[in-house]
Formats: structure tokens, sequence, C-alpha cells
């Protein structure tokens, strides 16, 4: 049943991002959802301790706008360094690391993405629990891990 949910959601973005809706992109929207329905359903509709899939997914949804605040925030940082006449030294480039309370590892692939999705920061390994990220500043830095490990503890219910 999961294949079939992933393929609805996989279609339903092929429709919207596509706008076309002759026979020919829609057949191409059709194979195209269900073959990244077959190779992905289980990652999609992930089903960590028998959890309902459907709620881990409406609570990944409810994650997706504050993480698009924060990237609007990081962006608005990132510019102001950029644009900063003093900008040589402001820009302070870290290695950040810090051992994450997430367990499963499409958790730890969820937050080793919004983290490099934010502009200023990115991860650059995972080593069991520990995360390696280069941040652009000690402000991009000091938020690591913090709110956004928190929230995606509570999406794959891993508090």
């Amino acid at each position: 049943m999961h294949y079939f949910y992933t393929f609805l959601v996989m279609m339903g973005f092929w429709i919207l991002l596509s706008g076309k809706f002759d026979l020919f992109h829609l057949a191409l929207g059709v194979i195209s959802s269900a073959l990244v329905s077959f190779m992905s359903a289980d990652l999609f509709m992930y089903n960590p301790k028998g959890q309902s899939r459907m709620a881990t997914g409406l609570r990944f949804l409810l994650y997706v706008p504050w993480l698009l605040y924060q990237i609007v925030l990081s962006t608005l940082h990132v510019t102001f360094l950029a644009l900063h006449p003093k900008m040589r030294d402001m820009i302070d480039p870290t290695i950040v690391t810090f051992k994450t309370k997430l367990q499963s590892d499409i958790a730890k692939v969820a937050l080793a993405n919004s983290i490099t999705l934010t502009p200023g920061t990115i991860t650059i390994r995972i080593e069991d629990q520990v995360f390696y990220v280069h941040a652009i500043s000690r402000k991009a830095a000091a938020g690591l891990p913090g709110e956004m490990e928190d929230r995606l503890a509570k999406v794959f219910e891993e508090t």
C-alpha cells in the first residue's frame, strides 16, 4: 500500500511541476512516478517501530515550512556577510562536531540534508552518531544541532 501512496505523491508533484496534461506528458509522469515509487517507497513512507507512515509523512510536511524559514534566515545572514564592508573579518569558517541523539539512518540523513540546505553550513561527514559540519561563521555554527535536531526527533518519534 505504501507504494501506492508514494506513487500518488510523486504523480501529484509531476503534474504540479510539469503543468502539462497531454497524454505524452502524463504517460511519462506515470512511468517516472511508478519507477520512483518502486525504488524509494520504503524511504518516503518510512515506518520506524511500527508507526503510522501517514503520521510520519504529515509530521515531516509540518517540518518543511519551519525548514524553509530557517533557509531564508540563513540566506539573509550569508548575504549580510557577503555584502558587509568588513567581510573578511566577519567570515570565520569553522568545523563543528556534535553527537546526535537521532538513531535511525533516515533521521540522520534528514538532519544532514537540512543542515546542508541552510546556506552557510554543510554537513561534511557522519560517523556513527557524530556529525561534522562546516560553518561559514560562528553565528551559523551556534545553532547546531539545536532546534533542527529536536524537530526531526519529533518527526521520526525518536525523542
